[in-house]
């Protein structure tokens, strides 16, 4: 194991990850928490075996889990503005994975660095949340976003431990414990359950208007 510090402390995500499948099993928001988990467990695996390993071949898939991170609360809010109907939440979910996926060899390219993709896809989950608050003070009453601050505090906190990380100021290769980049990875890990227990509270998405008109006649009949 080249780093057992960054490696080991990717079981936070797995544990986390284990939680909210319990935890999203039959409940009424289902359809939008279900990804949190399998998302989860996914940046768990893909970064203990870059970690572990250190190889580019399995940096390219520490991406991956990293958008897989980010595009798990962008499909529930997609559903909660209803961009995309509960049975085509997967389908969003794997194509945003992979677009992102695909422009990491672009990127790379260019001066940016990777984690700027991450960046514009955290900066989408807040214009979602923006957009759904200005709809809710006209329709709804708010919703409790105690949680929602929560996840942006740890998540902020886990940016700064990675930044310590990558300026070398908190970055000790004989240190096995801990370092900033295991920081980062519990902090946003937590982070993650964080913004699932936030969209564990909302209500379940809407009908497809098709469908509600359907039940409606079989009610009827």
């Amino acid at each position: 194991m080249v780093n057992p510090a960054d490696s080991v402390s990717n079981l936070a995500y797995i544990g986390f990850g284990l939680l909210m499948i319990r935890q999203a099993r039959g409940h009424k928001a289902s359809d939008i928490v279900g990804l949190f988990g399998p998302a989860s467990i996914l940046v768990g695996l893909l970064s203990f075996a870059y970690h572990a390993s250190h190889t580019y071949f399995f940096q390219f898939f520490d991406f991956v889990g990293m958008f897989g991170f980010c595009w798990a609360p962008i499909t529930a809010n997609a559903l909660r503005l209803e961009w995309i109907r509960p049975g085509a939440r997967l389908p969003f979910y794997a194509a945003g994975v992979a677009i992102c996926s695909a422009l990491v060899p672009i990127v790379s390219e260019t001066p940016l660095p990777i984690q700027t993709l991450v960046a514009l896809l955290i900066a989408v989950v807040l214009v979602q949340e923006l957009s759904i608050a200005r709809q809710q003070r006209t329709s709804s009453p708010a919703t409790q976003r105690r949680l929602f601050f929560l996840a942006l505090g740890l998540l902020a906190a886990a940016g700064l431990a990675s930044l310590a990380d990558i300026t070398r100021t908190w970055c000790q290769p004989t240190n096995h414990w801990i370092q900033g980049h295991a920081v980062w990875h519990v902090l946003s890990a937590a982070a993650l359950y964080a913004l699932f227990r936030f969209y564990q509270q909302l209500p379940p998405p809407r009908p497809a208007p098709e469908r509600a008109g359907a039940s409606a006649e079989r009610d009827l009949a």
